[in-house]
């Protein structure tokens, strides 16, 4: 299970990966790995070994396709690092990622798109701790103004072209659940909870009725 400064470095990461479409990290089920990644180690108290395997460098819109990969992230690790407090960063190396993906004590986490699919992979190994209920919220805080796209959804349907080309004012288009059923909350996309539509001082709103864990995520 995934620890409070584990969890902060992955999102951040995957709130600075520059991809042009927003991704999510997720516990990996498979820590295994395959390949080269980029890893730096970072000197403090607590220390770490970050590692960050692209699955498709080419799609990071970050302008600078040219330059080594390792200086690409080098940004994305000094926030990842952030949370951690002062220290020194180290400079970014490739490695195979077997190496650093299956180390003892390493938490491994999927960034995944809206679609699912999982467009890069993070490693992340805390060295020494401390106590992270005192030291937590503040450090949250660095990471705190990444910004995510929430959702509510109440739901969907599929229509063929003929039917979208055919819409008009008045039209009832039936979606694919119930009324009064829970609507969908998704973070960047991802189902993550759900909850009741309400209004709140002339504006739709949600209440949040149920929170799912990662597993009931999927």
């Amino acid at each position: 299970m995934s620890t409070f400064h584990e969890t902060a470095i992955a999102a951040a990461i995957a709130g600075k990966l520059p991809f042009g479409y927003p991704v999510i990290p997720t516990p990996s089920t498979d820590p295994g790995a395959s390949g080269q990644a980029v890893a730096v180690t970072f000197t403090g108290s607590p220390g770490a070994r970050l590692a960050i395997q692209v699955v498709d460098p080419s799609q990071l819109e970050d302008g600078s396709k040219d330059a080594p990969l390792a200086d690409r992230l080098h940004p994305i690790f000094e926030a990842a690092v952030a949370v951690l407090g002062g220290g020194a960063l180290g400079d970014g190396e490739q490695v195979d990622a077997v190496e650093v993906f299956t180390d003892a004590g390493t938490q491994v986490f999927d960034m995944v798109d809206a679609a699912g699919s999982v467009v890069a992979r993070a490693a992340v190994r805390i060295d020494g701790s401390r106590a992270a209920a005192s030291t937590g919220p503040q450090r949250l805080s660095r990471i705190a103004g990444v910004e995510m796209e929430l959702v509510v959804e109440i739901g969907r349907t599929r229509m063929p072209v003929r039917d979208v080309l055919s819409l008009e004012p008045g039209r009832v288009v039936e979606l694919d659940r119930a009324a009064g059923s829970p609507a969908d909350i998704k973070l960047n996309g991802r189902l993550i909870g759900h909850g009741t539509v309400v209004v709140a001082e002339g504006d739709f709103a949600i209440r949040v009725e149920r929170i799912l864990d990662g597993a009931e995520a999927v």
